[in-house]
């Protein structure tokens, strides 16, 4: 069921407003064509931006249709979901170490904030129990030499 209202919806030539989506179709200032845009509700930035098809009198846009916008709904989330692994691959890293007592999983959690970034470093035994934990400059990069190191260094702070 949709949260927006029935009223919220705008099916134009140039512009639809559906799911939680608006597509625009403007004027490509790259050249003389025309680019559609998809904007998630709430955001300011479009998610998409791409090239968009002449109409038959090869001067105005063609006009945007239920089957374009759905295709375009479905790409702009495919974008925003691989731009949302992508920040999570970089904000959180694992690494597996092999000791004498068993494995230990070393993970470095990056904490974007704009005015204390900072990381967490922990060491994990195999059940997910955490045998240590520290604060950790949000620069520190989390690597199989450096999770050794933090492993066979008693997993003191570094």
């Amino acid at each position: 069921m949709s949260t927006e209202a029935p009223d919220d919806t705008v099916k134009q030539p140039r512009l639809w407003q559906d799911q939680g989506w608006t597509a625009r179709v403007v004027k490509n200032n790259d050249d003389e064509g025309w680019a559609v845009e998809m904007i998630k509700a709430g955001q300011t930035e479009p998610a998409l931006v791409g090239p968009w098809t002449m109409g038959r009198d090869k001067k105005n846009p063609k006009p945007l249709d239920g089957a374009a916008f759905n295709t375009l709904v479905k790409t702009a989330s495919e974008v925003i979901r691989r731009h949302e692994q992508q920040l999570h691959a970089q904000l959180h890293k694992s690494e597996w170490i092999e000791t004498p007592s068993g494995r230990v999983q070393v993970t470095l959690d990056v904490v974007p904030d704009e005015d204390d970034p900072h990381a967490l470093l922990r060491a994990l035994d195999t059940d997910g129990g955490v045998m240590a934990s520290h604060r950790v400059s949000a620069g520190f990069k989390l690597n199989a030499r450096s999770a050794a190191a933090f492993v066979e260094g008693g997993m003191r702070k570094p």
